[in-house]
């Protein structure tokens, strides 16, 4: 046979082969997305793909730009499913089950070598990956084809990520409260750092008794900022310290914004979004704030919360001073979400008409996207600082006036860019939130190619500029954390999942690039709040019933000099004068209460208890003055009205207890206690029939206290209704339990009850 025809059959049998590669069902690959571009220095990531046929293994073969392919064969195990933490589960999550589509596919995750191997060939040039699946061990004939494209850049992420890894465990909330998580699940927030180097993260901060939330770092990654509440306290208390192996927060790292001095009286800032500045020494903070809020126990998306009021105010480290921006201090509008440029001398923020967080005009919303959330959409804006002197607010072009709500920017640390949110309405974890980029200097806005297909926010660029972190639930109600490569030109790439960052039934928040190495941040211990820590065990120990334990953990929790934390100690005098009260030590109770009072005189519980303290140790004419001004503090309590009745029937002023407890059956038609109380201090003054009236109310409301149906059986006697006054007895009699006050007198008219019928028969 001539060469010639050699050639041509040759060429022939590749044009019949390819011919039979195109009619090959189409293998497709999931993960990673065909352009993706991973970093140098990230650890192998789990492909995922979809095979129509019923191959059950595939050869996988990796073609470079130079030199021979890369040929493996692959078993296409299930995805892994991630491990669990039992202590997450509660009644309002579950764990996650994958949809069917997500359960069917092959998964492989190349070894150490296989990955380095093909990261070395494909950086800066793309690889082709090519899996061709085979089925019963036969190895001569294709059953299926499919391909996916991937580069190595040659820019390393160089930097880790700081992260909190969350339990998603929902409690309902009050209206106007941010609360994610029941109380209970707070200490289970464990702050992470991954290097993406590595295959797992290290906790840096655990076992908090408190919130610690939205944090941030200097550019050069020596400072960092971080919330760090009070419980039920201080919520804009906020905490600047040093990047170190070890960072420790103590009393003087702590800082309260709610020390502005133009913050209105009784509001609780809570220093919204706050961000500390480039080069350390300021921080800029939404103050003066007024939130929508909606806590939802469904665990996808539990929350929504965006300020609907508020000026930017900014601490200086220096000076210890807080001061509003000028120019960002309109209270016309809100203003939030401010960051810096790198330079430190502009700063970006969002804004919107100021306008009241409810409607009340409209039912309250149910799930996150609701339409009957309050309508709010901010556009971004960008000002100069001037060393705090402020100026004129800018509007950003592209990033308003756009029919949708653009909040959460960011500034890339080379100055190039910006990238922000964009959804419907509102900010911060919406399900509809995509991710757009504009020069930060002006020009073009577009969607950014990363966005995945739900909820996209939270970002945050790596120290070089070219990689940028944020969160997503593309793949789980988890949230779990992705990259993207950003070049020169503002182009992104698809998005690259940071696998193995927490367990999978908890979530990541408020992932942030820190300018250090994995090496330079071990740990931070918050000295600063163990006294709350103690004060938490405090109360748990007082619910259990461990009443002296309690009374131990309050101790502890009030030694040590705390005083940035002062302000918020009335708590735990508050749970120690009621503990002490259960225990039977009144002295001590009344002096802890006096203490609470001394640092806190609005708490009008705290008043009340007080009083009732000096009324049992022999002080009725301060105790009186208790109640007064528990009851200024609180007119609507019907308890204080009930109370002071009650002071006032055992000084004999009966006239003046029985006001007391109509005015507390006028403020709670169905609280049975007063209609107890007025019942009985009208039969003392004679009024059996208003008397009767009362008592038959409160069997009404409270048919299982046998105080009521006891003074009825009574008042029946003396109108001889014997029968009637025997069936009374016999309903209390059936009702008492151990501790009940009238036992004695309940026994002696059922006997004097007997001894009359027997009488008159």
């Amino acid at each position: 046979m001539n060469r010639t025809l050699i050639i041509l059959l040759i060429a022939m049998g590749l044009a019949v082969t390819a011919l039979h590669a195109e009619r090959l069902p189409e293998v497709t690959v999931d993960y990673p997305v065909d352009g993706s571009i991973f970093p140098p220095d990230i650890v192998a990531p789990t492909f995922l793909w979809h095979d129509p046929t019923d191959a059950d293994r595939w050869e996988l073969e990796v073609s470079f730009a130079e030199g021979a392919p890369f040929v493996l064969v692959v078993a296409g195990d299930p995805p892994p499913r991630g491990e669990i933490d039992p202590r997450c589960l509660g009644p309002t999550n579950e764990v996650y089950e994958p949809t069917a589509y997500q359960a069917s596919a092959h998964s492989w995750r190349p070894n150490r070598g296989d990955w380095k191997s093909i990261q070395d060939r494909s950086s800066g040039a793309p690889a082709r990956i090519t899996l061709t699946g085979f089925r019963d061990g036969a190895s001569e004939h294709a059953v299926s084809r499919g391909a996916v494209g991937l580069t190595t850049s040659t820019d390393p992420v160089g930097a880790p990520i700081f992260y909190r890894d969350v339990p998603l465990m929902p409690s309902k909330g009050e209206k106007g409260v941010i609360k994610p998580l029941a109380k209970g699940a707070i200490p289970l927030i464990d702050w992470r750092l991954r290097s993406v180097a590595l295959d797992s993260s290290r906790i840096v901060l655990r076992d908090m008794p408190t919130c610690a939330n939205c944090h941030s770092f200097s550019a050069d990654g020596q400072t960092m900022g971080m919330d760090v509440d009070g419980p039920e306290g201080d919520k804009g208390a906020y905490a600047i310290a040093k990047v170190e192996p070890e960072v420790v927060i103590d009393d003087a790292q702590v800082m309260t914004w709610n020390a502005f001095p133009g913050k209105p009286e009784g509001l609780n800032s809570l220093g919204f979004l706050s961000r500390i500045s480039p080069d350390g020494r300021y921080s800029i903070s939404t103050l003066n704030e007024a939130i929508f809020v909606r806590n939802f126990t469904d665990f996808r998306f539990s929350q929504v919360f965006f300020p609907t009021r508020g000026i930017l105010a900014v601490y200086d480290t220096q000076t210890g001073e807080v001061r509003a921006l000028p120019g960002a201090d309109d209270e016309d509008y809100v203003h939030c979400n401010a960051v810096w440029a790198p330079d430190g001398k502009t700063i970006v923020f969002s804004r919107a008409p100021a306008m009241d967080p409810y409607d009340n005009s409209k039912p309250l919303a149910t799930f996150s996207g609701d339409p009957n959330e309050t309508q709010l959409k901010y556009d971004l804006y960008r000002i100069p600082f001037n060393d705090g002197r402020g100026g004129t607010a800018k509007p950003i072009a592209g990033a308003g006036a756009n029919g949708m709500s653009n909040s959460f920017p960011k500034v890339s640390p080379d100055g190039k860019w910006i990238v922000w949110v964009k959804a419907k309405n509102g900010q911060l974890m919406r399900p509809d939130s995509r991710l757009w980029i504009a020069p930060f200097e002006g020009g073009q806005a577009r969607e950014m190619r990363c966005n995945t297909s739900r909820m996209n926010s939270w970002h945050s660029f790596s120290p070089n500029s070219r990689w940028m972190v944020f969160s997503s639930k593309a793949r789980s109600p988890y949230t779990q954390m992705y990259l993207t490569h950003i070049d020169e030109d503002g182009n992104d790439s698809p998005p690259i999942l940071i696998e193995n960052s927490t367990a999978a039934n908890r979530a990541v928040n408020l992932p942030e690039f820190v300018n250090t190495s994995y090496d330079n941040f071990v740990s931070i211990s918050v000295p600063a709040v163990d006294h709350y820590r103690y004060f938490a065990r405090g109360n748990e120990l007082q619910r259990s019933g461990q009443l002296q334990e309690a009374v131990e953990q309050f101790e502890m929790a009030l030694e040590g000099d705390a005083e940035t934390w002062r302000v918020n100690d009335w708590r735990i005098h508050d749970s120690m004068s009621k503990t002490l009260l259960q225990l039977g030590d009144r002295e001590r109770a009344l002096e802890h209460a006096r203490d609470s009072l001394r640092l806190n005189p609005y708490n009008s519980e705290m008043q009340a208890n007080a009083g009732y303290l000096l009324f049992e140790l022999g002080e009725p004419g301060a105790a009186l003055e208790k109640i007064d001004i528990a009851l200024k503090l609180s007119p609507g309590d019907a308890r204080l009205y009930l109370n002071r009745g009650t002071m006032r029937l055992q000084l004999q002023d009966d006239a003046g207890a029985e006001a007391d407890f109509s005015e507390s059956i006028r403020r709670s038609r169905n609280y049975a206690d007063p209609y107890v109380a007025r019942g009985i201090v009208r039969r003392q003054l004679g009024d059996d029939v208003g008397a009767r009236s009362d008592l038959d109310k409160a069997i009404e409301i409270r048919p299982e206290d046998p105080t009521p149906w006891y003074f009825r059986a009574l008042i029946r006697e003396a109108a001889a209704d014997l029968a009637g006054a025997i069936a009374d007895v016999e309903q209390a009699a059936s009702r008492v339990n151990e501790g009940w006050p009238h036992q004695n007198e309940l026994r002696e008219l059922e006997r004097r009850l007997r001894d009359r019928v027997e009488a008159r028969d």
